[in-house]
Order: C-alpha cells, then sequence, then structure tokens
C-alpha cells in the first residue's frame, strides 16, 4: 500500500491538506462552495491545483475548507519556496481554476453527502 505523503489538519470548523506542517500560503485565493465531505473536496481541488502550478519552481498547495453557515470556505494556494515568483499570475490561475463550472461540478458530485 502507497504511503501518503499529505497531512490532514483538523479542528471543529476547517480542514487543511498539505504537504509540509505547518502549512504556509505565500499565495492564496478564497471561493465559497455549497456543503460536501471536507476532505474530499479539498483532495480534489489540491490535485487540479498541482496539476496547473507545477511549473512553479518551491511549491507546495495546500487547501484549507472551512464551514461558514450552511457554505463552505475554500482557501488553496499554498507555499512557494523559490523568491522572486510571479504572485498575482498564480494567483489569477487559481482564481481561474476555483470558478471553472466543469471542475466545481466534479468537485462536488465527489464531495457529495455528510460534511466531514
Amino acid at each position: 500500500m502507497a504511503k501518503t505523503l499529505w497531512h490532514t489538519l483538523r479542528d471543529d470548523t476547517s480542514l487543511t491538506v498539505a504537504r509540509r506542517v505547518p502549512p504556509r500560503f505565500d499565495l492564496a485565493v478564497s471561493a465559497v462552495f455549497p456543503a460536501a465531505r471536507k476532505g474530499r473536496l479539498a483532495h480534489q481541488i489540491r490535485q487540479d491545483l498541482w496539476r496547473m502550478l507545477r511549473h512553479l519552481r518551491g511549491f507546495s498547495p495546500v487547501v484549507r475548507v472551512m464551514e461558514d453557515g450552511p457554505y463552505l470556505t475554500v482557501t488553496a494556494g499554498g507555499q512557494v519556496d523559490t523568491r522572486p515568483f510571479a504572485k498575482a499570475q498564480a494567483e489569477a490561475q487559481i482564481a481561474d481554476l476555483l470558478a471553472r463550472p466543469g471542475h466545481r461540478a466534479r468537485w462536488l458530485a465527489h464531495a457529495a453527502g455528510d460534511r466531514t
């Protein structure tokens, strides 16, 4: 069985998926989602985030999903160890990813059900 290299940090209202602990957001974009399973949603977004920004040297994705009433606030981004980097361009790409209807539908279909 493969060993996971991802840390899942939980508290009462949030779940964070990160490669490194403690997680750090050198770049971050937030979006609101309907209720879903936080862990599944975080991992689906993390996968697509990594695919999109894997060319960014020193990048390590972080996705935080927080309960916000009946909704979830997702903060996607991560740590970048290489300086300087094109922060505004990377954040624009993340914002575009989080807004894509096809991706959102796929993520939510995978994360449907209980909000844990």
